[in-house]
Parts: structure tokens; C-alpha cells; sequence
């Protein structure tokens, strides 16, 4: 039984150009250099350029059978609008603004994504992929994969180059063994993309 693994992390920091800083550049050799000892496939990033960099960065400490791609489902996108109704207060600002077409292009591009990257793969061998995406479309993998109400993508916040790791099995519901795991990185590259704040 074939076993989909998922590795996936939102891109290192980024400047306000959206390119990766120096920081940003550190993050994602510390992120290579954890992902290093395994059979990785195929690296696949978001067309955006923080992304798409951070997939080159970490690369480098793959092996040299890994490809690197671009896939057009890991571009940063608001994957869910929630109704009025089940929209917490101190979201609602954030939300104001978009109209119905926005909020169904947005949900198209998180249907194909889950259509695409959270399914299991067929065949024998198990099949090992990096995704470099933003943290949206890391929070509605998630919530995909605890089966949870399309509305629990909020709150699910991931830093820079964190990594969360899903393992996808044929008729079993997924298996989430790391969520935001900032391990790799040392303290002060831990939190960027955050809001300031106390951290534990």
C-alpha cells in the first residue's frame, strides 16, 4: 500500500517586493538540509517568486534525480469565504470587500488543489513531495485533512519555512505527523511571517 507524503512549508521571508531576503535564504537551506536523507521526488512551488526561490534553495541539498516544479494549485489564494454567520468578529474587516466571484475563484483554486496534492497516489512505491506554497493553502490542506469545516482554515497559521507533514494511504483518512514545526531553524529564524509577539 502506496504511501503519498506531503511535506510542505510556506516559502522563507520575503521582502515587501515578495523576493526572499537573506533570511528568507537561510530559512530554506536549514528546510534542504532537514529534507536532505529523504527520497524526495519532486520539489513543487508556487509560481510566486518567494516561492518558487525557496524551491531552488532547498534543492540544492536534494538529491540530483529531484525536479523541481512550478504548480499553479500552490499559489497564495483565500481558499474559503466564509459566510457572515460562521465569520469571527476580528476576521470580519478582513473579509469586507470581496465579492462572489473572488470568493469562488479562490475556493476553485483550493478544490483543485486538495484534487491534486491530497489524494493517494496509485502503484506500489510510496511517493515523496515538498510543496512551497504560502500559508492559506497550507491551513485548507490541513483542515482537508482533519475532514473539518471548510471555515477552520482560519486560525491555522504556518511561519516561514515551518514544515507540516501529511501522509496520504488508499481507503485510510490522512495522517497529520508534523504541523508548523520549526525545529530545523534556529531561534531567531523561528516566527518570521508572524505577527510580533510572545512565543513559547
Amino acid at each position: 500500500m502506496a504511501i503519498r507524503y506531503l511535506y510542505i512549508a510556506r516559502h522563507g521571508d520575503a521582502d515587501v517586493f515578495g523576493n526572499l531576503t537573506a533570511t528568507g535564504r537561510q530559512q530554506a537551506h536549514l528546510l534542504g538540509q532537514r529534507l536532505a536523507h529523504l527520497p524526495i521526488d519532486t520539489v513543487w512551488h508556487s509560481p510566486l517568486p518567494r516561492a518558487a526561490d525557496t524551491a531552488r534553495q532547498l534543492s540544492i541539498f536534494l538529491t540530483g534525480t529531484t525536479s523541481v516544479k512550478e504548480a499553479p494549485e500552490l499559489i497564495d489564494h483565500i481558499p474559503y469565504v466564509p459566510t457572515p454567520e460562521e465569520t469571527p468578529p476580528s476576521w470580519a474587516p478582513f473579509f469586507d470587500g470581496f465579492d462572489a466571484q473572488e470568493a469562488e475563484v479562490g475556493h476553485e483554486i483550493a478544490q483543485n488543489l486538495t484534487a491534486r496534492f491530497a489524494i493517494p497516489v496509485d502503484g506500489v512505491d510510496d511517493v515523496h513531495e515538498v510543496l512551497i506554497t504560502h500559508s492559506y493553502p497550507i491551513a485548507w490542506l490541513v483542515r482537508h485533512a482533519l475532514d473539518a469545516p471548510a471555515v477552520r482554515w482560519l486560525g491555522l497559521n504556518s511561519a516561514n519555512a515551518a514544515l507540516t507533514v501529511i501522509e496520504n494511504r488508499p481507503a485510510l483518512p490522512p495522517t497529520i505527523t508534523l504541523f508548523n514545526d520549526m525545529s530545523h531553524l534556529c531561534r531567531d529564524l523561528q516566527w518570521t511571517g508572524f505577527p510580533e509577539s510572545l512565543r513559547p
